[in-house]
């Protein structure tokens, strides 16, 4: 009865926000239509019975819900979140699509807001990726590698903008080969009241000093290259396939306000697993590698935990830093009703990054993570989730998130 009851309550915070799902069924020959979402429980609610409305033919499927979380970097936050998805061809020759973003305001007195884009145009020929951030906000910093301690922190407070974006062509089936942009501004840099005394002894003015960065802002901008490998079923929610990318940036002195030439390795693989044939149980594996490979990258361009927001759940973002980082998460997904209204995750995730200052490397120590989570299925024909997960890390570290769309 308690559970039933908790559930209830989850649906109910949510179903105003996506009560414009109520007009938009599932064709009734859409797999999908055997699952139950938030919209199906609103028209419920407004006794009105899905069967006697005609299909809707619309490609696109929007919702948002309320986000509202609490992780180390933030404190207690909450604000809008909302995702699009959409088909710009064929469902049988052209991917699903997605726009995702929110805006929030923390306890600590930042204002958080983006928005992503994932489009692919019809038949997959072109893929566009896009990340916008712009932010006004602060961030504990720790000298690099990932066997810092917590105690050894300096809050600082700046403006951080962000641009992201990378244009694809098809090359084969699947196989995509694209040239980006990318802009990572941080100005404004200074130290919280509490850190004011001690700012000049932080590592990040030591960092600063030894390499020649302004203190008071720093700018990476410049151009990249990359090959995406994608035979995911779903994009927003796969059930299976896989993702194999990799993206080489090269950062200019001077370019677009640049403050230094270095150059990046990203890698992102993701594999999804079907435990049964009805995918209400499955597992999700995540590996991530960020290298920097030549010159030296700004200190808050440095790779770090959460550098993409839904990585190393139970950490903040900044907690690990360094110029070589090597992320892994495995994620369980199952269901926990009949309908896939609900369902729920648990997960294990390790981070960890060197040192060339002090000689630490890869491996010598790690950063592990762990938590669960609930899951409430909004669109059932984008398979778009409600998620709220809670994150334990070692020293202490936690977090609880809320937000839309899987983490990876």
């Amino acid at each position: 009865m308690t559970a039933r009851f908790l559930c209830l309550c989850l649906a109910l915070i949510v179903l105003p926000a996506v009560s414009l799902l109520a007009d938009e069924p599932a064709p009734s020959g859409d797999p999908s239509s055997q699952a139950t979402d938030v919209g199906d429980l609103w028209r419920l609610v407004r006794h009105r019975d899905a069967a006697v409305l005609a299909p809707s033919t619309s490609d696109r499927f929007f919702v948002v819900a309320p986000s509202i979380g609490s992780k180390p970097s933030t404190g207690l936050n909450g604000g809008l979140s909302g995702n699009m998805a959409f088909f710009r061809g064929d469902r049988q020759t052209t991917h699903i699509s997605s726009i995702s973003g929110g805006f929030k305001v923390s306890q600590k007195k930042q204002t958080l807001g983006g928005l992503k884009l994932a489009m692919f145009t019809r038949d997959d020929r072109w893929f566009v990726q896009a990340d916008g951030r712009f932010q006004l906000t602060s961030q504990n910093l720790y000298g690099l590698g990932s066997d810092t301690l917590a105690a050894s922190a300096e809050n600082a407070k700046y403006t951080y903008r962000r641009l992201y974006e990378t244009v694809y062509r098809q090359v084969q089936p699947r196989l995509f080969v694209g040239f980006g942009l990318n802009v990572s501004d941080h100005s404004n840099v200074r130290p919280n009241d509490s850190a004011v005394a001690t700012w000049d002894q932080s590592a990040y003015a030591a960092y600063n000093r030894t390499h020649g960065f302004a203190m008071d802002g720093q700018t990476s901008s410049g151009t990249s290259v990359g090959l995406l490998f994608d035979t995911r079923d779903n994009a927003i929610n796969a059930e299976r396939g896989a993702l194999v990318s990799t993206t080489y940036r090269t950062f200019f002195d001077g370019f677009l306000g640049g403050d230094a030439s270095w150059q990046e390795l990203s890698l992102d693989l993701r594999t999804y697993k079907r435990l049964t044939a009805s995918a209400r149980q499955k597992l999700a594996f995540w590996f991530v590698g960020d290298f920097v490979t030549g010159g030296t990258a700004p200190y808050l361009d440095l790779p770090a935990t959460a550098g993409n927001d839904r990585s190393a759940r139970g950490y903040g973002e900044g907690r690990y830093r360094g110029e070589r980082l090597v992320y892994g998460e495995v994620e369980y997904r199952g269901a926990l009703t009949r309908s896939g209204l609900l369902g729920f995750v648990a997960f294990l995730n390790t981070t960890t990054v060197d040192n060339r200052e002090t000689g630490e490397k890869l491996f010598d120590s790690v950063a592990p993570g762990a938590g669960l989570g609930l899951r409430v299925l909004l669109n059932k024909r984008s398979r778009t989730n409600l998620c709220t997960d809670y994150g334990w890390g070692k020293q202490g570290s936690r977090g609880f998130y809320l937000g839309i769309q899987e983490a990876f």
